[in-house]
C-alpha cells in the first residue's frame, strides 16, 4: 500500500460520505437535467462501492464476520440494485423518480449503519477479527480506480444481482392509471 491509500475502511467510509453528501445535494437539487446527473453519479458510485465490496472485502471477512451479516449485506446490496437500475432506466419528470432515489438513500442510510455501527457491525467486527486493512484498502482502490475508468468510457453496466433469484412478479396497473 503506498501512503496515499486508505486502509479498506476508511476507503468505504469516505465512499459513504461521498454517497451520503450527493443524495442531500439530490434533496436540495431544482431542474430535471441537475437532478438526472446527481442521480446517475450516486447509482454509479454505489454501483462501483457494491463492486469491491462484494468481489474483495465481503469474500475477506468470510469466516471472520458473521455470515447473518455478511448474508445481509448481499441481500440489501441487491435490493439497492433494483432501485439503481429502476432510477437509471427513469427520468426525473416519471412520477416516481424523486421517490426512488428517496428510498435508495433510506436503504443506503440504514445499510450504512449496520456497516459502520460500533462493536457489532461488519467494518468494527473485521478490525477485531485482525483483517490486513491496508493490503485490502490497496486492493479496493486499485479496482476501485479500474471501475472508475471503466464507467468513465463505457458507463455503468447493468446492475448484476447476486442473491436475488429472479422471482417471477407480476407488473400491476400503474399508480394513478385505470384499470
Amino acid at each position: 500500500m503506498t501512503t496515499a491509500d486508505p486502509d479498506a475502511i476508511a476507503l468505504l467510509k469516505a465512499d459513504h460520505r461521498k454517497v451520503e453528501a450527493l443524495f442531500e445535494q439530490f434533496e436540495a437539487a431544482k431542474g430535471a437535467a441537475k437532478k438526472q446527473a446527481l442521480a446517475k453519479q450516486i447509482c454509479s458510485e454505489l454501483t462501483i462501492h457494491m463492486t469491491i465490496e462484494e468481489e474483495i472485502f465481503y469474500p475477506a471477512c468470510k469466516g471472520e464476520v458473521e455470515d447473518d451479516l455478511l448474508n445481509e449485506g448481499y441481500v440489501e446490496h441487491d435490493g439497492a440494485k433494483v432501485l439503481i437500475a429502476e432510477i437509471e432506466a427513469g427520468n426525473p419528470d416519471e412520477q416516481f423518480y424523486d421517490s426512488k432515489v428517496k428510498v435508495l438513500s433510506e436503504q443506503i442510510e440504514h445499510h450504512v449503519g449496520e456497516e459502520e455501527r460500533p462493536s457489532t457491525g461488519i467494518f468494527s467486527l473485521a478490525r477485531a477479527a485482525g483483517l490486513d486493512m491496508d493490503a485490502l484498502g490497496a486492493q479496493l482502490a486499485a479496482r476501485k480506480k479500474e471501475l472508475t475508468a471503466q464507467f468513465a468510457t463505457a458507463g455503468a453496466p447493468a446492475p448484476e444481482t447476486r442473491t436475488f433469484t429472479g422471482a417471477e412478479v407480476d407488473k400491476g396497473v400503474p399508480v394513478g392509471k385505470a384499470h
